[in-house]
Formats: structure tokens, C-alpha cells, sequence
């Protein structure tokens, strides 16, 4: 199970383990949190009232502070599961869906011809359609596109990463969704 990691103000910061979310529990860093606790972590015994240490860790941890963020970024990384995720595993010229194995990373103008290995010219193709399609623009193939790439948003790319997101991180984060994402279909 992981923790989302939140900035004081609620922007998403990381996906990060129970063991690291204790720590900042441990050194009274957290600024709230949200959802009903998903794990208990018991430590040592006390010598003196002879209580054992608990830490009760929340699905959505804020934490106190300037929080160095990898995950803020004007455009999320891209990468051919975060790709097939955001296009639902559907080939953008058949329209059928198929297992991510089954799946290419498919660049509309093609990189041969000067295009971009970029979020906004890459799709999700089946291997048939993309050798169907070759290193020719779609129109030149007569393929055309059924759904149009876009950019994620910092919370999108943080379903995207392809977590066991909790219910209650996944209402969180879909709040800050825009409606028009394929996330919400």
C-alpha cells in the first residue's frame, strides 16, 4: 500500500510507502491528512508505562513545510503505460481494446519525419494498425484518429503512474480531474 503525498496547500507531491509516511509521523510533520487510517504500525514497548508505540497512517498525508517535489512538472513524463492508461488500452485508429502487450506507443507525425515523442503526438495503436500506418502521417494512410491526445494534469499523471490507488485517494485525486478526461469515461 502507498501513501499520496500532499503539500500543505494539497497539491500532490509523491507516491511513498507506509515506512516513509511513519517517519513523518514519527518527527510530527504531518499538517493533516485525509481518509480513514489504512494501517497500523506498532513499535516498541515503553519501559516506563508499559505501552507499546502505534502510529496509525492515513491514505492522504500533508506534510508541514516546503516538500522538494519530483512529481510537479509542467508536463508529466511520458511513458507507454502511463500512455495506455490515458487512452483506455483502445487503439486510437481500430478502436478496439487490447492487453497492454498488444500495445505501441504511436507518434502521429512520425519521429522519422521530424515529429515529437511527446504527449500531444502520441497515441495508443494496436500493432496491426501502427505497422498498418507505418512512418506516413495518418492521413497519407487514410487512418484516421478516433480520440485526440492530450497533456495529463498533475493529478491525472498521478493515477496514471499506474498505483493500487485506495477509494479515498482516488476521490481525492479525480476531484482535480478535469471532467472532459478520459479518467472520468
Amino acid at each position: 500500500m502507498e501513501v499520496l503525498q500532499l503539500d500543505v496547500s494539497g497539491r500532490p507531491q509523491a507516491w511513498i510507502s507506509t515506512r516513509e509516511a511513519a517517519v513523518i509521523y514519527a518527527s510530527d510533520g504531518v499538517a493533516w491528512t485525509l481518509g480513514e487510517p489504512c494501517q497500523v504500525l506498532r513499535g516498541g514497548w515503553q519501559r516506563i508505562t508499559g505501552q507499546q508505540s502505534r502510529i496509525e497512517v492515513h491514505p492522504i498525508v500533508a506534510v508541514r513545510g516546503a516538500v522538494p517535489s519530483r512529481a510537479w512538472r509542467t508536463t508529466p513524463a511520458l511513458t507507454n503505460g502511463k500512455l495506455f492508461v490515458r487512452d483506455r488500452f483502445v487503439c486510437a485508429y481500430c478502436g478496439h481494446h487490447f492487453a497492454a502487450e498488444d500495445l505501441t506507443r504511436e507518434h502521429i507525425h512520425p519521429t522519422s519525419r521530424g515529429g515529437q515523442d511527446s504527449w500531444m503526438n502520441c497515441i495508443t495503436a494496436c500493432r496491426g494498425c501502427n505497422g498498418r500506418k507505418g512512418s506516413r502521417l495518418p492521413e497519407e494512410a487514410h487512418m484516421s484518429l478516433l480520440y485526440l491526445p492530450y497533456v495529463p494534469s498533475l493529478h491525472e499523471d498521478m493515477i496514471l503512474r499506474g498505483r493500487r490507488i485506495l477509494a479515498d485517494q482516488m476521490e481525492f485525486l479525480l476531484a482535480c480531474v478535469p471532467r472532459s478526461s478520459r479518467l472520468h469515461a
